[in-house]
């Protein structure tokens, strides 16, 4: 194990002065401290190593821009309370952290050292967000929820099927006699919207029907693709519309019906995600549900197992499809039942 002296004999200081700014002792510059911090961080030094007695700690760091999660009914909120199920009772202090990119202008490695947290459980990044790529070559365990890195051993991936999700939904309005389905998504800057995006074309092929470009709208603001898009597809003379997530599901069907459109005789709508609030949209949406609580569960299996040199890549969780009001037969094939 790296000690305080081995970073003192690398950079030809003190082993007082690796100390104090391991520390963070003001008396020490922010230049030296930067540089003694990443000295440690590439040789493998824990303070907790050094600790002993010292509380085992993880932490949740959540990108408060993207993703809520402080309540019962926001989406997060299930999967952090899951993590903690399966960490405290072994014995380890949870931190929820929420991030944004000024707390994000050290390196992560440097930030788990300065703070003594073992690994994290990341929540809500982006591809824009800084540490996204601190993380293919950072040293510290961390999982990703929703988002993936290549080849680095020290991360991991934790998410549901989406594959197996959007063919469910397809597969579904098929059934119901659909042949022209559109799809609606956030901004395809995050890697679960474009997983979702290739999904959808992916079962469209597999049940044979149209796969045209101009049958999906992606947008950043759930308003402008509700403006953009949704009339488009409309114009189109699509039957029914899958939509990324469940906020644009409900934005749709609100805006279907303003213009004069009743869900699900005229337009059958589905969401993904299964939010809480999905039952009490007007009518009840049809969704892809994600177990949130075990996906918060998973996070810790895989940050427990990468902590103790188990190199886990990706888990998937099997989703379902709940089935509600907001999805029908066509007309045409309501008449050939009847």
């Amino acid at each position: 194990m790296t000690t305080i002296q081995d970073i003192a004999d690398k950079l030809g200081i003190s082993k007082g002065t690796v100390s104090k700014a391991l520390n963070g002792a003001s008396d020490i510059s922010e230049t030296l401290q930067k540089q003694i911090l990443e000295t440690a961080v590439e040789l493998g030094y824990t303070k907790l190593r050094r600790q002993k007695g010292c509380a085992k700690k993880l932490c949740v760091l959540v990108e408060n821009q993207n993703i809520e999660y402080e309540e019962p009914h926001h989406f997060a909120y299930d999967i952090i309370m899951g993590f903690r199920q399966k960490a405290e009772p072994a014995g380890f202090d949870v931190d929820i952290v929420p991030m944004d990119e000024k707390t994000q202008r050290s390196s992560y490695d440097v930030f788990m050292l300065q703070n003594n947290y073992l690994g994290a459980f990341v929540l809500g990044f982006s591809y824009t967000d800084p540490w996204m790529q601190d993380f293919q070559i950072s040293h510290t365990p961390v999982v990703l929820y929703d988002n993936y890195i290549q080849v680095n051993p020290t991360t991991a991936y934790v998410g549901i099927d989406n594959n197996e999700g959007m063919e469910l939904a397809v597969s579904h309005l098929k059934q119901l006699g659909h042949r022209k389905i559109g799809y609606l998504s956030s901004a395809l800057g995050s890697h679960v919207m474009q997983v979702r995006h290739k999904a959808f074309f992916s079962a469209m092929r597999q049940y044979g029907l149209k796969t045209d470009s101009t049958y999906a709208g992606s947008s950043y603001y759930i308003t402008q693709c509700m403006e953009k898009h949704l009339p488009r597809l409309l114009d189109m003379g699509v039957t029914a519309i899958i939509c990324s997530h469940d906020l644009i599901a409900n934005a749709a069907m609100i805006q279907c019906q303003q213009l004069g459109y009743s869900v699900p005789k005229d337009i059958s709508i589905i969401g993904f995600d299964d939010l809480p609030i999905c039952p009490y949209t007007s009518p009840p949406l049809t969704t892809v549900q994600q177990e949130r609580t075990e996906l918060g569960k998973c996070g810790y299996y895989a940050l427990d197992s990468l902590i103790n040199n188990v190199s886990i890549g990706t888990i998937l969780l099997h989703t379902r499809l709940i089935v509600r009001g907001s999805t029908a037969k066509t007309a045409s094939a309501a008449e050939e039942c009847s």
